[in-house]
């Protein structure tokens, strides 16, 4: 079959690999219907993570099983499914308590896992999956395909702005900065205003990412950045700042616009991949009463969540996509994410 494999800094091929196989029991193997690039998968791309050797790459995908292991109980040949951004159980301690990335068996997409076979990359066009029980979540039959971009956010960005959100304790009536104008950034914006905040600011600069923000409830758009973007922030909110401050970046600079952002006593919901050394300065948070909380987000625990809205139309996350392309053409896609050409591109074997 083909798949990407990265090489090392801006260098992504799609090429010839070994098909997948059932090997360990409860398995499957699914059939990508499609795919995406991830802002985290720029990482590597532009050298910021070293790529030791030539590697799968990509973690997020829907797709039709094809065939699953003896001891598969749940998931069967012929569903629809969609998998999260990593390899879970759901039946260890973590899972059960809301942390599935932490599964105790788990693991991620393009690597061998805990079980002795091998996790395909998702960017490809089959995938094994190592737990098709706990990983995969299958939809009520087969989806009208103009729901394929939002059921494929489920497998990562939606589920992660929802983290960012839940993390800031987002509730009824809470105002809300948003920083960030990626997929996850836009659909943090999404899943505040679902979780029925009164106010939300966008943090953007780009003319398409600010429609976005404003189709997904932002009311307000702030472009300024460092010591003017907080200004401009505390301006909007009484001079103090609003109640939550989602952070889907993971720079330094982020999350200081973040922390400063937020009011005394608001919190910071954290969902971007850290770079950068970003750290957080506990003497200024210990003297604001300022509360952070976040981390990979637990999306496959969200997806049960989510997954009726998706299908009934209530949220439509798949407008973050506003680029589709074939998988052989999975290298112009890196290219334009990586110079902001596109929020995010959907790519189909």
């Amino acid at each position: 079959m083909r798949a990407t494999v990265i090489h090392g800094e801006r260098d992504v091929r799609l090429e010839e690999v070994p098909d997948p196989e059932l090997s360990t029991g409860g398995d499957a193997i699914v059939k990508v219907v499609a795919a995406c690039v991830c802002g985290s998968d720029l990482w590597p791309y532009r050298g910021v993570t070293p790529t030791a050797s030539p590697s799968r790459i990509g973690h997020e995908f829907i797709g039709i099983v094809e065939s699953v292991g003896p001891d598969v109980v749940t998931i069967k040949p012929g569903d629809f499914v969609i998998a999260p951004f990593y390899d879970c159980d759901m039946t260890c301690a973590n899972c059960l308590n809301g942390v599935s990335p932490s599964c105790l068996h788990g693991g991620w997409w393009g690597r061998d896992d805990r079980l002795g076979g091998f996790a395909d990359g998702a960017q490809g066009e089959r995938v094994r999956v190592p737990h098709a029980d706990g990983s995969l979540v299958a939809t009520p039959g087969q989806p009208a395909d103009d729901l394929i971009p939002s059921l494929l956010t489920l497998a990562d960005v939606m589920g992660t702005g929802h983290h960012a959100a839940v993390s800031a304790g987002v509730t009824v009536g809470s105002t809300v900065v948003v920083v960030g104008d990626g997929a996850v950034g836009l659909c943090a914006v999404l899943a505040a205003k679902r979780l029925g905040a009164s106010r939300i600011v966008a943090m953007s600069r780009h003319a398409a990412r600010q429609e976005v923000a404003r189709e997904f409830g932002a009311t307000d758009i702030v472009e300024e950045r460092g010591a003017d973007g907080i200004a401009r922030i505390k301006e909007l909110f009484d001079g103090i700042g609003p109640d939550c401050v989602l952070e889907c970046v993971g720079t330094t600079e982020s999350m200081d616009q973040a922390l400063r952002s937020v009011r005394p006593g608001g919190t910071v919901g954290y969902v971007g991949v850290p770079s950068g050394g970003a750290e957080l300065p506990i003497g200024f948070m210990f003297g604001n009463n300022i509360g952070a909380n976040g981390g990979v987000a637990p999306v496959r625990n969200y997806i049960d969540e989510l997954l009726p809205e998706v299908l009934s139309g209530a949220i439509n996350p798949g407008r973050v996509f506003d680029l589709e392309l074939p998988l052989a053409e999975v290298a112009e896609a890196y290219a334009a994410m990586d110079e902001r050409r596109a929020i995010k591109v959907l790519l189909r074997p």
